[in-house]
């Protein structure tokens, strides 16, 4: 008998969705996410991609063509069944706080886990001290910064503990301590196992962490596949109406001067190597230097 984990998380076959006013928001889907993975699916605005998302969770159902997780179609099922596998966190937050205080935001996100009172008070007290929230817990969420409340809404789903967590646009607005403390979240997650799906503009923040990219334009998936195969492609990535990475741009600089890069180098640290390497070539000197 296979493994369960050795089968796709979230098979996605043929789904078409078609707005009340007659507009394809998504046409012809098929993708297979697997356990564990970290993926990124990007476009311009209109593509498709928050459509796509919504269908994972069930707060969309597909015109047509199915969607499975775990091994279920999760078609008949109900949004707070499916819930419990895949978090989904919106881009604006205010969609999804509603409580008076920050502690009674997470009480009600437990609410549903069989838990009793002090498990669920000594959870409470554990998510807002992971996410430096403890100073606010009586606080409304009406009254948080952007960075504070994007925060809470992450926190208030990842105290369900789903296998599967959904963000969408999470950088955008965020500055680069708040985008660390993303980062930070995000590796610790993928080490327990869990699956990430981020829909994000953020072309940086893809090419240096997220190792899948799903390119979309007009309700199609026009690639999918390595991030670093797929920013390295300019039709593509004009295709999508995005901009080509710093590093990319960089490259083409160095190409000028007669400095090859190889195509694959698009990180931070794979560029530093790699001109650590070329000058050291140059100059034997730097070479012993750095040995």
């Amino acid at each position: 008998m296979k493994d369960k984990n050795s089968f796709p998380l979230i098979i996605v076959n043929d789904v078409d969705y078609v707005y009340s006013n007659g507009t394809v928001a998504l046409n012809q889907i098929s993708l297979n996410i697997n356990h564990g993975e970290f993926l990124a699916i990007m476009g311009q605005n209109g593509a498709g991609k928050t459509t796509l998302i919504r269908t994972f969770n069930g707060l969309i159902r597909p015109t047509k063509g199915s969607v499975y997780v775990d091994g279920e179609n999760i078609d008949s099922k109900s949004i707070a069944t499916i819930s419990k596998k895949v978090g989904v966190i919106f881009q604006n937050p205010m969609h999804q706080l509603f409580s008076n205080t920050l502690e009674d935001e997470i009480k009600f996100s437990l609410k549903n886990l069989n838990l009793n009172k002090e498990e669920i008070q000594i959870k409470i007290d554990q998510v807002l001290e992971e996410f430096d929230l403890e100073k606010y817990r009586k606080r409304s969420p009406l009254n948080l910064s952007g960075g504070e409340s994007k925060k809470l809404a992450i926190a208030s789903v990842l105290c369900r503990d789903p296998d599967i967590l959904v963000f969408d646009e999470p950088t955008l607005g965020q500055d680069a301590k708040e985008i660390n403390f993303l980062l930070g979240l995000i590796k610790g997650e993928l080490k327990r196992g869990k699956t990430i799906i981020m829909v994000t503009h953020n072309i940086e923040f893809t090419a240096e962490h997220v190792p899948r990219t799903i390119l979309m334009s007009g309700g199609h998936i026009i690639a999918d596949g390595p991030t670093q195969n797929i920013f390295t492609n300019e039709f593509l990535i004009s295709k999508s109406s995005l901009i080509m990475p710093q590093i990319y741009l960089f490259k083409q600089e160095l190409q000028k001067i007669g400095v090859s890069v190889p195509k694959e180098v698009i990180r931070e640290n794979e560029i530093v190597t790699f001109l650590d390497n070329y000058l050291a070539s140059k100059n034997p000197k730097l070479k012993e230097e750095n040995q």
